[in-house]
C-alpha cells in the first residue's frame, strides 16, 4: 500500500490551476480579436443551438430523395418559410415536367453595401422514398444518424441559422445576399442549360460564392473541386455459336471488345493527377436493356453464344476543362480500334464543370482562416481536391470567387450510416455568421 504524498498532490493541483488559467486566458485573448459586434454574433448563435438542431431533425425526417418531387418541394417550403421570417424574399423555381426534377428554392435580400454574396446548398438527398434509411436518430449527445443530415441538410441549416443570427442583430439591412438551394444536386436535371440557369445567373451577379457542402474539419476548406462527366461505351459483336469464337468469320464478340477497351483505358488513360474514371455498370450478352433513369438493366445471353452487345456506363473526374478534353480524346482513340468482327462507340455527357484553385479563391480562404483563428478554432488550409466530389458551386466558378466545404461535419455520406456531428454544428454556424458579416462589410 502506497502512502499519500502531500507535496506531490499540491504540485499536481498547482499544475491543474495553471492550465485552467492558461486555457481561460487563451480564450479571452482569442475573444479580443473579435470586435464587439462579432462577439454579439457568437453569443446569438450560441443561443440558437438547440433550435438549430431541432430544425435539422425536422427537415431530415422529411424524405427529399431527388426523384421524390413532392418531398423536395416540402423541404423547400419549410426552409422558405424560415427565410421569410428573417426578412428574405423567396422564390420557388419549377423545372419542366419532362425533366422529372422538383426545382430550386431561392431566397434573397438586396442592400447597397459590401460584397454581394451567393450562398449555395441543396435540398435533395440520395435516399429515395423506398430507402429503408428515413429518420433522424441520435446515437449519443454528439452524433446522430440521418439521411442527408450531413449531405447536406446540415449545411443548409448552417446557412439559415448564420443568417438568422445576423438578422436578429439587425446586421443584414444593407447586405445583398442570395441563397440558392437546388433540388437536384445529387442527380442533376438535364439539360443543364435549364436546370442550372438560375444558379449561373446568380453567380454572374455575385461577388463571392460560398458553398456549404460537408466540412472535412475545422482545419480545411475547399478552394478547388473536380468536375464530373459521364461516359458510355457500346460494343457490338457477331452473334454466333461459341464454337466459332476467334475464327475469321465470328471474331471476338462484344464482351471481349469491351474488355479490350476497358483494359486500355486503365493502362493508357490512367495516371494524371486529379484525373479518375470509373465504369459503374457493365451489361453484356445477346440482348441488353438499360434504364438510365433507374441506373439498372436486364441482360439475356448464353455461355454457348458469342455476345452480340455490351454496354458500360461510367464517370470521369477532372480538375480542368483541358484535362477533361485530353482524357476524352485518349478514350476516343482507344475505342476506334477494334477486335475482329466487332465495332464500338463512345459518347460523353457533361454534368459538373471543374472549380479551379484560383488566386481569388485562395484570398477567400485566407479570410476564412482569419475568422477561424479569431474564433479560437485555428487556421484553415485548402483541402485536396482529389478527395472531394463535384458540387453546385462549380457551375459558378468561372464567374465568381468561391469557397466550399463550409457545412456540417460527419461521416458515411450517401450510405445508411450517414452521421452528423451535432457538437460541432454551432461552432460552424458561428464561423459562417462571422465570415458573412465580415464579407458584407
Amino acid at each position: 500500500m502506497h502512502s499519500f504524498n502531500v507535496h506531490k498532490f499540491k504540485s499536481m493541483c498547482r499544475y491543474i490551476i495553471f492550465f485552467l488559467f492558461f486555457g481561460l486566458l487563451s480564450q479571452q485573448l482569442q475573444a479580443q480579436k473579435l470586435n464587439r459586434t462579432e462577439r454579439k454574433i457568437v453569443e446569438k448563435v450560441k443561443s440558437l443551438d438547440q433550435e438549430s438542431i431541432a430544425f435539422l431533425e425536422k427537415v431530415v425526417n422529411m424524405n427529399s430523395g431527388t426523384l421524390n418531387l413532392d418531398g423536395v418541394k416540402a423541404v423547400g417550403a419549410v426552409f422558405g418559410s424560415a427565410f421569410e421570417q428573417i426578412g428574405f424574399n423567396t422564390e420557388w423555381i419549377d423545372m419542366p415536367a419532362a425533366m422529372n426534377r422538383a426545382g430550386h428554392l431561392f431566397a434573397s435580400i438586396d442592400g447597397n453595401k459590401g460584397k454581394k454574396l451567393l450562398l449555395i446548398g441543396h435540398l435533395d438527398t440520395v435516399f429515395e422514398e423506398n430507402s429503408p434509411f428515413q429518420n433522424f436518430e441520435r446515437i449519443n449527445d454528439s452524433i446522430a444518424y440521418g439521411p442527408g443530415a450531413n449531405d447536406m441538410k446540415g449545411g443548409d441549416v448552417i446557412v439559415l441559422y448564420a443568417l438568422k443570427a445576423l438578422a436578429e442583430l439587425n446586421l443584414l439591412k444593407n447586405a445583398t445576399i442570395t441563397v440558392a438551394f437546388t433540388g437536384d444536386e445529387e442527380s442533376t436535371g438535364k439539360p443543364l442549360s435549364i436546370s442550372r440557369k438560375a444558379l449561373i445567373d446568380a453567380g454572374k451577379a455575385a461577388d463571392i460564392a460560398l458553398g456549404f457542402e460537408t466540412a472535412t474539419s475545422f482545419e480545411n476548406a475547399t478552394i478547388a473541386r473536380r468536375g464530373a462527366s459521364g461516359w458510355r461505351v457500346e460494343t457490338m459483336g457477331k452473334r454466333a455459336h461459341s464454337s466459332g469464337v476467334f475464327n475469321e468469320r465470328v471474331g471476338a464478340g462484344a464482351i471481349f471488345e469491351m474488355s479490350r477497351i476497358l483494359n486500355a483505358f486503365y493502362e493508357e488513360v490512367r495516371g494524371e493527377e486529379y484525373l479518375t474514371f470509373n465504369p459503374g455498370t457493365l451489361l453484356g450478352g445477346t440482348f441488353v436493356e438499360y434504364d438510365k433513369q433507374t441506373s439498372s438493366g436486364e441482360v439475356f445471353g448464353k455461355t454457348n453464344v458469342v455476345a452480340q452487345t455490351a454496354v458500360v456506363n461510367g464517370g470521369l473526374r477532372f480538375i480542368s476543362e483541358a484535362q477533361k478534353e485530353n482524357a476524352r480524346a485518349k478514350m476516343r482513340a482507344i475505342v476506334e480500334q477494334h477486335l475482329p468482327q466487332t465495332s464500338a462507340s463512345i459518347s460523353f455527357t457533361d454534368s459538373y464543370p471543374a472549380m479551379g484553385p484560383t488566386a481569388g479563391n485562395q484570398a477567400l480562404l485566407e479570410v476564412l482562416s482569419d475568422v477561424s483563428s479569431d474564433l479560437g478554432f485555428g487556421p484553415v488550409t485548402g483541402y485536396d481536391p482529389s478527395r472531394r466530389g463535384a458540387a453546385d458551386i462549380s457551375f459558378v466558378a468561372d464567374y465568381v470567387d468561391g469557397l466550399d466545404g463550409l457545412g456540417t461535419m460527419g461521416n458515411g455520406a450517401h450510405t445508411p450510416k450517414e452521421t452528423v456531428n451535432l457538437n460541432t454544428m454551432n461552432a460552424l454556424i458561428q464561423r459562417a455568421a462571422v465570415l458573412i458579416y465580415r464579407l458584407t462589410r
